[in-house]
């Protein structure tokens, strides 16, 4: 399909998503970036942070918790450690569930590195939560 490419959204549990996208807003660890057909190829790792999914059929959020997103001119392919699809009816309590983890991360957090993360997963999911 023209003007499109093959997207991939992957986590340990499962496949999330595997269509063609025509653009992809991801939060990277070095700011958000767009992915568009024929982008250059790079990789980037990822930070807490909604993915904004642009489909021929329609739009879709997606919140992600770290991971890889690998880019190429006709694919985009992202490892996520952790996701939360936004259009999912149960969303709220994987959202809580994911604020919890991030606090407990927070509280045995052993260097600034892993502090901030753990700050920055909490803001960014109290925002999708509403709070």
């Amino acid at each position: 399909m023209a003007g499109t490419f093959k997207f991939e959204l992957v986590s340990p549990e499962r496949v999330l998503v595997s269509t063609d996208a025509n653009e992809v807003i991801v939060p990277g660890a070095d700011g958000q970036f767009t992915v568009l057909p024929g982008h250059a190829p790079f990789i980037s790792s990822l930070r807490p942070g909604t993915m904004f999914i642009k489909l021929p059929s329609g739009e879709r959020r997606v919140f992600v918790r770290g991971g890889i997103a690998e880019v190429e001119p006709d694919s985009l392919t992202i490892l996520a450690q952790h996701l939360i699809d936004l259009e999912d009816a149960g969303r709220g309590a994987a959202i809580e569930a994911e604020i919890k983890s991030a606090e407990a991360t927070l509280a045995g957090s052993k260097d600034d590195s892993e502090r901030l993360a753990a700050e920055d997963a909490i803001a960014q999911l109290r925002a999708v939560a509403g709070r």
